[in-house]
């Protein structure tokens, strides 16, 4: 499970013209399932992303979690995280999870980050959306559940 993390300002995904999900402060979630993965890489990366201290303290240091700062998390399913561009110039998705495996693991990682408490707004599974965002520092980060 693959997740690109993005501490925002603010944040908002639209479908079509509506806006279906916005958060103020917190983070942004692009998270992407790849075909292995089990419900342990849904645990493993909700919890590390919700305990990740990147929001500054009183001294202006990453040391602080989202809960901390009463930040919120906008949560977008992102099948392109799992592409491989080694070969050629059309990236390869073989990687990616099935759909009914991905979306059941991706529903999964918000209800897991929302029974931490956190705030979570959503995209919609399988819709092309528009995510608009102010990163916040800027700070992104990649995390990898095959990688740690």
């Amino acid at each position: 499970m693959r997740a690109c993390v993005q501490r925002v300002t603010q944040a908002a995904v639209t479908i079509a013209g509506e806006e279906v999900g916005r958060i103020a402060r917190g983070l942004v979630v692009l998270l992407g399932v790849a075909g292995e993965d089990t419900e342990a890489d849904v645990l493993q990366l909700a919890d590390k992303i919700a305990g990740l201290r990147i929001f500054n303290d009183e001294a202006g240091k990453m040391n602080l979690a989202l809960a901390d700062v009463g930040g919120q998390m906008l949560v977008v399913s992102q099948f392109t995280l799992l592409g491989d561009c080694s070969r050629g110039r059309r990236p390869s998705f073989v990687a990616a999870a099935l759909p009914e495996l991905a979306e059941r693991l991706y529903e999964a990682f918000v209800a897991k980050v929302r029974a931490a408490g956190i705030e979570v707004a959503t995209g919609r599974f399988r819709a092309d959306m528009q995510v608009s965002l102010v990163n916040d520092g800027p700070v992104t980060l990649l995390l990898d559940t095959k990688q740690q």
